[in-house]
């Protein structure tokens, strides 16, 4: 197993003074997990899925426009509407069979305001990213190392047990997590913002999280550096064989494959004047007085409907894209979908509602929150494992009530009335995923979260289902 030779950690704790002061931009969730990358695969399906944090307009092709008109973002800064975004991680089983592992929480981004007086450009400061930029850390083909700057930006801590960090997945469990982690390159060519391969025009300093920049990328933009956190530990009786039973969505059981995407959604202003003043040396984000804040609520319920008609979650049959699982040590190949039939298509949004305007006479008003100590409808209410969206809104209506919440997959609530504070908010998905007890095609609210809908009225033309986004 090759370790590194010092800690990330250990080098973040060297940037206590102001010229190499740092910031921690939290990620709560996932935006969505499915095949795209508009990157690397603008317009079409990614070959593996991918966990992506960040703004909601995220899509198969998009651009900085794009990424500004997000109407909410599952990250802190009210002011980056970036996406950032790695492959999925899933256990194999010894059938074959492939599940998903969970993510604690979404992503820690870290911002890096480093530089060198060395650089080419040193005296014209530290940049931050231009409107337009984007950008690869890794190569999702390679399944063994090569001591290479961009090999050695990509590694592994095991949370919970003692050790140096790695650049391969341990095969050993790790009870507090399994933490992926993506150093990106700094050093720009103050040309381009982007280029064929997403990665030529950067290039990384010459100790790859630090030093000096090449006179052929002279320009120093602020660093980032991914943290994911995958809980492998909820598999620790579930080992088989000589090794761990990990695989990214990749087919990758190595972890050489790791790799990152950036996509830059900031007020580029605004950015500049945090990498300038933001010099607090804690990496609290609060401690920034260029930023303002998202709550958790908000970044919590921002979400992207799914586009592709295949499962990326619960026990999979294939990787997502039916990427075979290649050991190497040669690089892999990708094969897209011709092992098991994998869909090669962009399907249109799967939103989170059942259309019952024409069935029931409801429309879907949105996903709405449910308070706490008090019910945000409480007229009447009732719960069972045969909970559909179609049993709530005949119970309601029966009840003389006009609206009907679905809540945590099982629970109905009515009433004719509901606080403003805690009606839908235009634009975001919220926290409605839960599977209906009674017919898991549907979805019925989630904790603290109504999957809200009304009775319509009686006037022609009336019963249509909100435009949510």
């Amino acid at each position: 197993m090759r370790t590194l030779p010092f800690s990330i950690a250990a080098a973040l704790a060297l940037v206590a003074n102001p010229v190499s002061a740092f910031f921690r931009l939290p990620c709560s969730r996932p935006v969505t997990l499915q095949r795209a990358d508009p990157i690397v695969n603008p317009g079409q399906l990614s070959s593996h899925a991918h966990t992506v944090m960040g703004g909601n307009g995220f899509n198969f092709t998009m651009d900085y426009d794009a990424a500004r008109a997000s109407t909410c973002t599952t990250c802190k800064a009210r002011e980056d509407l970036s996406n950032y975004w790695i492959p999925n991680l899933y256990y194999r089983g010894p059938d074959g069979t492939f599940q998903d592992v969970p993510q604690s929480g979404g992503m820690l981004v870290y911002y890096l305001q480093r530089s060198d007086p060395k650089d080419p450009e040193y005296e014209k400061g530290l940049l931050a990213f231009p409107e337009g930029f984007q950008m690869l850390a890794g190569n999702p083909h390679l399944r063994s190392f090569k001591n290479t700057l961009e090999q050695r930006a990509i590694s592994f801590a095991c949370l919970g047990v003692s050790g140096p960090e790695t650049h391969e997945i341990p095969s050993h469990n790790c009870p507090n997590g399994l933490r992926a982690q993506v150093m990106f390159p700094s050093c720009w060519d103050g040309k381009n913002l982007d280029s064929p391969d997403h990665k030529s025009h950067m290039a990384y300093p010459d100790r790859v999280d630090s030093g000096v920049c090449p006179k052929s990328h002279p320009k120093r933009l602020v660093t980032i550096f991914y943290e994911v956190v995958f809980e492998i530990d909820q598999f620790k009786d579930k080992w088989h064989g000589s090794s761990h039973p990990f695989v990214f969505s990749t087919g990758d059981p190595t972890g050489y494959g790791l790799h990152g995407d950036f996509l830059n959604g900031w007020d580029v202003k605004v950015l500049q004047k945090a990498v300038k003043e933001c010099n607090d040396d804690s990496g609290v984000i609060e401690k920034c007085p260029a930023l303002t804040f998202f709550d958790d609520d908000a970044m919590n319920g921002c979400r992207v409907p799914v586009q592709v008609d295949e499962k990326t979650t619960g026990v999979l049959k294939a990787l997502p894209g039916c990427n075979p699982v290649t050991f190497g040590p040669e690089p892999a190949t990708p094969i897209m979908g011709d092992a098991c039939n994998a869909t090669k298509k962009i399907s249109p949004p799967k939103w989170p509602f059942t259309d019952v305007t024409d069935t029931k006479k409801f429309s879907y008003l949105g996903c709405a929150k449910d308070a706490y100590g008090s019910r945000s409808l409480d007229m009447a209410h009732k719960s069972g494992d045969k909970m559909t969206i179609e049993s709530c809104l005949d119970y309601c209506e029966e009840k003389g009530y006009s609206l009907a919440g679905l809540e945590y997959g099982r629970e109905c609530y009515c009433g004719n009335t509901m606080e403003k504070s805690h009606l839908p908010v235009k634009g975001q998905l919220g926290k409605c995923e839960m599977p209906c007890a009674g017919n898991k095609e549907q979805v019925c609210g989630g904790p603290g979260a109504l999957s809200l809908y009304q009775k319509c009225k009686q006037s022609k033309g009336s019963c249509k289902n909100a435009q949510i986004m």
